[in-house]
């Protein structure tokens, strides 16, 4: 999985196809996102996301991949991916990730965002949680902007393994970083080349060509990083019991920069927090 293939990039036109399908996957995150709140199932966010996806002409890409029975996967708590939504009811102060997909005229979008469902109790857990939250996010924001034209493919699981003992080191918290999942090749399939590990392999990947379009998907957890799947043979859980955070964006490499396909602004905003650039194409 960590050879030396020659990567190939997407034309302009193919990026601008994923990027439809890209906005489509952020309208159906930001839905779900409105409607975290004390009460409501899983279930009930997974029929948020496929009308939203729905509505706008796309497919889930989720929806019978391998089997899996729904249109997003919902992970609480310990859960680090894939978990099926059902008749789950989120309470104050749970920590969700939710990972979303769509396909658009042939052409995937994927992105995952985690948070935090409001009104739940103060104290030195909440803490720890809003801390891996937060640290996955800009660990994945990090990975981004770290993404060039000609630049080593390694270059993202580095920034992300350097990123994530930084903040461990600022904040005296233990993280680890989930070697078994990973960020991937995204295009006519969900899943394509390359591979990419959310860690340091140096030497591994090759050089990035312009119009590469990747996710990237960093999954940390509070302590130890080892996983199991339960018995449904998806959702995969922390064998510490202890939380997970998982943040995704599906990324194109263009002239100067890259474009982050799976937010509305590009990328702009996050890639400025941390020195990116966001070049978009053109609608020419």
């Amino acid at each position: 999985m960590l050879g030396r293939n020659r990567l190939n990039g997407r034309s302009p036109a193919e990026i601008r196809l994923m990027r439809s399908a890209g906005l489509v996957v952020a309208r159906a995150l930001a839905a779900v996102e409105a409607a975290l709140r004390p009460g409501v199932t899983t279930r009930e966010l997974d029929a948020v996301a496929e009308e939203v996806i729905r509505s706008a002409g796309a497919v889930p890409s989720f929806k019978g991949y391998h089997g899996f029975p729904a249109s997003i996967c919902v992970s609480v708590g310990d859960e680090v991916v894939h978990g099926i939504p059902g008749e789950r009811v989120l309470a104050a102060g749970d920590l969700v990730s939710v990972d979303c997909g769509a396909i658009l005229q042939g052409w995937h979008g994927d992105a995952a965002r985690s948070w935090i469902v409001p009104g739940g109790p103060d104290g030195e857990a909440a803490a720890a949680q809003a801390a891996l939250l937060e640290d996955t996010r800009t660990a994945m924001w990090a990975a981004i902007a770290a993404l060039r034209e000609r630049g080593p493919l390694h270059a993202i699981g580095d920034t992300i393994e350097e990123h994530v003992a930084r903040c461990e080191e600022e904040r005296g918290l233990r993280y680890g970083i989930v070697e078994e999942y990973g960020g991937h090749g995204i295009g006519r399939e969900m899943h394509e080349d390359p591979w990419i590990p959310n860690y340091a392999a140096r030497g591994s990947g090759g050089r990035v060509p312009r119009g590469l379009t990747v996710a990237i998907e960093p999954m940390i957890t509070l302590g130890e990083p080892e996983t199991r799947t339960l018995a449904d043979d998806w959702t995969v859980v922390t064998t510490s019991g202890r939380a997970a955070a998982h943040w995704e964006n599906t990324v194109a490499v263009t002239e100067g920069g890259v474009w982050v396909l799976t937010e509305p602004d590009g990328g702009e905003s996050g890639l400025a927090e941390l020195g990116g650039r966001c070049a978009p194409l053109s609608d020419s």
